[in-house]
């Protein structure tokens, strides 16, 4: 069993603060979905916890199982179990999905995978999120659409098995065709006992989905309101707008 713990987390960017005090922990077996609207600290969140340099942490803990995860460089808090799924994955020109996700794997487990052992990882992955069988040769996220680069990222999941995953904004220009795809592969992975889900997400649509056991709202650089999936029902009812009036 694992837990993340966020421990009064204060974030800027440059001489702007953006998070100013998230306290929240997250134990395996256990979906957390963060919503909010744009600019509240959501993504930052997840970007100063896989420890993107542009996101200076002023003060706070971050603790994975215990360990301090802020005095880790971003490869040893991969291999730790932490795993980020960027909104905006970036383009790896010349490297191809197939190498790429190898190379991943060989860093966060230590040793390279048999070859073929490492390919029919990859076709089952590829198989049950409807990957056609060329895109493994394709250079990662390079011309991707917005569908292929989501899928990819949750293939990642499912071959390297984190811990904990913070999933930022997944469903992210997705139809509803890939929604549905790129949402079974999150629930694959959280059917594990031994893994935990942060989800970030401004809409409640992939929520059909993937029913969260928690909801915070995020207002103003701070979680301002918890519940149930009951929560994620009134913010689409209702919007976010008394939240952001309440932390100007």
């Amino acid at each position: 069993m694992s837990t993340l713990e966020i421990r009064d987390l204060h974030v800027a960017v440059g001489d702007k603060e953006i998070l100013r005090g998230v306290d929240l922990t997250v134990r395996s077996g256990q979906t957390h979905a963060i919503m909010g609207p744009n600019g509240s600290g959501k993504s930052t969140l997840a970007y100063a916890i896989a420890g993107h340099p542009k996101y200076t942490i002023t003060s706070g803990e971050v603790l994975l199982d215990g360990e301090d995860l802020l005095g880790m460089t971003v490869d040893e808090r991969a291999r730790a179990g932490l795993f980020l799924a960027m909104q905006y994955p970036v383009e790896v020109p010349g490297v191809s999905v197939s190498n790429f996700l190898r190379s991943a794997i060989t860093a966060v487990r230590g040793e390279a995978p048999k070859l073929r052992e490492f390919a029919k990882e990859l076709k089952s992955g590829m198989d049950a999120l409807s990957i056609d069988p060329a895109f493994a040769q394709r250079n990662t996220n390079e011309g991707f659409s917005g569908g292929e680069k989501k899928r990819h990222e949750i293939l990642q999941l499912e071959l390297l098995k984190p811990k904990i995953a913070i999933l930022d904004e997944t469903d992210s220009g997705l139809d509803v065709d890939a929604l549905r795809v790129v949402s079974e592969g999150i629930n694959r992975f959280r059917a594990h006992e031994d893994t935990g889900v942060l989800l970030i997400t401004h809409y409640t649509r992939i929520l059909r989905y993937v029913t969260p056991d928690f909801v915070h709202v995020f207002a103003g650089g701070r979680v301002v309101e918890e519940g149930g999936p009951e929560l994620a029902e009134k913010l689409e009812a209702e919007g976010y707008e008394a939240y952001t009036k309440a932390s100007a």
